[in-house]
């Protein structure tokens, strides 16, 4: 396994629409190993895209399990989730939150997205599964989605002029 260089913005080719995967090959596992060794090498990662690595491929890994408790409530998830040719099916609920993105690793910003999602996607061998995301989950789900279509979180703040942050440094 393999830890990915990861695009970062201003780099136009994260604007490029993925293709759908049509191979579930030993190729495909290879670089869903280097896709979440990169996701898990990231500070703070819950998510990634394969175009953030350049792989113009419509596939995500989302995994908010490792995520603290919140206002002393667990965060509800799916575990570990490959997804590949993923497709929202229903949303409810919209809710302004805050969101980074490795990248755009210099700033956060307030975006709105859905608090409950559900989506049909592939499994690294190929069956469908449809998932069920509330919260946090669904909001990095459909941050990752979003690279599959060009889109960072930047196309989608509230407002450029108050809702982008430059991120703060812990040392």
């Amino acid at each position: 396994m393999a830890v990915l260089d990861i695009l970062k913005y201003p780099d136009e080719t994260l604007k490029q629409i993925s293709d759908p995967v049509e191979s579930f090959d030993k190729g495909l596992q290879k670089f869903l190993a280097d896709l979440e060794e990169t996701m898990r090498a990231g500070p703070g990662g819950v998510g990634i895209a394969a175009p953030q690595v350049g792989k113009f491929r419509r596939i995500a890994i989302v995994d908010v399990s490792a995520k603290p408790r919140s206002s002393k409530r667990e965060v509800k998830h799916n575990g570990c989730m490959i997804l590949i040719n993923p497709e929202i099916k229903t949303w409810d609920g919209m809710k302004i939150g805050r969101e980074g993105c490795m990248s755009v690793p210099d700033y956060t910003g307030n975006v709105i997205r859905a608090e409950k999602i559900t989506l049909q996607a592939s499994n690294a061998q190929g069956e469908l599964i449809e998932y069920e995301c509330v919260a946090y989950e669904a909001r990095a789900v459909q941050h990752e989605l979003d690279h599959l279509d060009g889109l960072l979180f930047l196309d989608r703040l509230v407002s450029r002029r108050t809702d982008l942050f430059k991120r703060k440094v812990y040392k």
